[in-house]
């Protein structure tokens, strides 16, 4: 198997929590290297170009302006199947819906409210590694 990077993301609600600790523990425990990892608070601008898949979406106004409102981690996780072993650690969107143990059903409190993101496929990755950081922070 090759490895293969995903992009993540510890939402506002996360860090507004101080969970990153918890999370990037189970990230370390899961098996995944952390290729970069940045602490930041996005525009609204940059969450709308990031978030502009979901444009169109009903949820749209409400999504740019959580992920705009506190700081968040925006990181490269390499793993074996990193996007789908990122996924799997991940659970659910939903955190009623996740599967014990997992970080949603653990630690997120709604749909929105979640605590991480990560990328749903090869292409998407490719795209969110590159919207938040530069070849030269990946050596």
């Amino acid at each position: 198997m090759a490895l293969e990077r995903t992009f993540a993301i510890l939402k506002p609600d996360a860090v507004g929590r101080n969970l990153q600790g918890e999370i990037l523990s189970r990230i370390h425990k899961a098996g995944f290297k952390i290729l970069a990892i940045k602490s930041m608070r996005l525009t609204k601008e940059e969450a709308t170009g990031f978030y502009a898949v979901h444009k169109e979406r009903p949820f749209f106004g409400e999504l740019i302006d959580f992920m705009s409102s506190g700081k968040i981690f925006a990181m490269v996780l390499e793993a074996e199947n990193a996007i789908s072993k990122w996924r799997d650690a991940m659970g659910a969107t939903d955190p009623k819906k996740a599967a014990p143990g997992t970080i949603r059903r653990d630690l997120g409190t709604s749909i929105q409210m979640n605590c991480t993101h990560g990328s749903d496929g090869p292409e998407t990755a490719a795209f969110e590694i590159s919207y938040f950081f530069s070849t030269v922070e990946l050596i």
